[in-house]
């Protein structure tokens, strides 16, 4: 079912049908800053396992998760002084940053290096819903692994619909990715080049 929301103006109706969904397990797709996303509830064990079905994806490759602010991503992740500043700067925005798991986060999301990828998109829609679910959501692109992401509902619907109980239409977006650093060492490392500009770091 596609639903769509204002992506300027996101109404709060919609976005509470959205979280309703997500409270009882549910997946949907949703636009980012960058393309459309699939998600759940970051302790929804059973939302997760259907994102690993959904996708064809290695059940060795954990997903990130989005978070609203960086009071939220410190309860999540260890961050040090240097790291903190970095985020401040640079978030909202088009990255995905790996930092130090906290204990909160589930174990289905950790590497086993005990890291986690960590997002806050520049996309109203996105941030409006996890701040109602008053949790992160999980985040990985509306596609199958190793396709091109899908930066049209319609073709998210057309694609994954079946699977999904929910697609979110916030307009046309890119096919793009976020840049994902990350944050473990003593320096930025670049994992992957997308949208965000990585130049600083380079």
């Amino acid at each position: 079912m596609l639903l769509e929301i204002n992506p300027d103006n996101p109404q709060p109706r919609l976005i509470a049908k959205v979280v309703e969904v997500l409270k009882n397990g549910g997946v949907v797709a949703y636009p980012t800053d960058t393309t459309y996303g699939i998600g759940c509830s970051i302790f929804s064990k059973k939302g997760i396992e259907r994102i690993y079905q959904i996708k064809q994806r290695d059940r060795k490759k954990p997903f990130s998760f989005i978070c609203t602010d960086m009071s939220e991503i410190a309860r999540y992740a260890r961050v040090s002084n240097y790291a903190f500043k970095l985020l401040r700067r640079l978030l909202p925005g088009a990255y995905t940053f790996v930092l130090e798991a906290a204990t909160v986060v589930p174990d289905l999301l950790q590497t086993k290096q005990k890291t986690v990828g960590i997002r806050i998109p520049d996309n109203k829609i996105c941030l409006a819903i996890v701040k109602e679910l008053g949790a992160p959501i999980v985040t990985t692109s509306a596609n199958l692994s190793g396709e091109d992401p899908i930066g049209n509902p319609w073709a998210v619907e057309h694609e994954l619909g079946k699977q999904l109980d929910l697609v979110v239409d916030g307009g046309d977006l890119s096919a793009d990715v976020s840049s994902v650093v990350s944050l473990i060492g003593d320096r930025p490392e670049i994992l992957r080049k997308g949208v965000g500009d990585v130049s600083w770091c380079e």
